[in-house]
């Protein structure tokens, strides 16, 4: 049997809360849905020689007197592993080439990922927000106010922890993004932070974009970035 040709991967995920586990299990995708290109896919890469695993399932799971983000890190981190051993056993992927990528919670899914792992060779965050503490009467499926659950909020905020980034990360986001969770602060604050502790990031702001992209000469630079990113810090790193 020929031996394969390892890859380079793309993961590209969002996280998803659940009070039980049965719930978590159940099968939302369907199988028999075409795999259509837009202009925040990571399929396009799959013609460039890497191995792309979109949509891949994060969920994090809280039972009984727990919530799902108490645990947050750990979970997202054993997610990760589990996506890529998965992978792994089918004998195509380089686990030394995997960047990670994501769009709002999973831009902040990304930014965790490669703070608290040595996962990934690379990440893209793309109109996420890093600093909980300015989202502070909740986020997401979190219904606890930054009061109520402080260590919470302080945990799972990567800018807290932009000390312990040692990936490159690429940060793109829309100067007009009105999201009331993602506003454009949060890129700029939490670039401005990685830099300052001599991290290897950067910024791109879109003007005149909001939470998602529709110019079309965004859409064709984020593209380029992200092509730029994958090719020198995962592909031939």
């Amino acid at each position: 049997m020929d031996k394969k040709e390892k890859m380079p991967m793309i993961l590209w995920a969002y996280p998803r809360e659940f009070k039980d586990q049965a719930s978590a299990a159940q099968k939302t995708s369907n199988p028999n849905k075409f795999t259509y290109p837009h202009y925040g896919s990571p399929i396009y890469w799959v013609t460039k020689g890497y191995v792309v695993l979109d949509k891949a399932t994060f969920p994090i799971v809280g039972e009984g007197d727990d919530e799902p983000n108490d645990s947050f890190r750990k979970q997202l981190v054993s997610n990760a592993k589990a996506a890529i051993d998965a992978v792994d056993e089918l004998g195509y992927i380089d686990r030394k080439r995997i960047g990670v990528g994501g769009h709002s919670y999973g831009a902040f899914m990304v930014a965790n990922l490669l703070s608290h792992s040595n996962l990934f060779s690379a990440g893209i965050a793309r109109s996420g927000a890093y600093n909980r503490t300015l989202t502070p009467f909740g986020f997401q499926s979190e219904e606890r106010n930054y009061w109520e659950a402080p260590d919470v909020y302080y945990n799972m905020s990567p800018f807290m922890h932009a000390d312990k980034m040692k990936t490159p990360l690429l940060i793109i986001h829309g100067e007009a993004d009105n999201n009331s969770g993602t506003y454009p602060m949060q890129s700029t604050r939490y670039f401005n932070a990685l830099k300052g502790l001599g991290a290897k990031v950067r910024l791109v702001m879109l003007p005149n974009e909001s939470h998602g992209y529709r110019a079309k000469e965004s859409i064709l630079h984020i593209l380029w970035e992200q092509d730029q990113w994958l090719e020198k810090y995962v592909k031939n790193k």
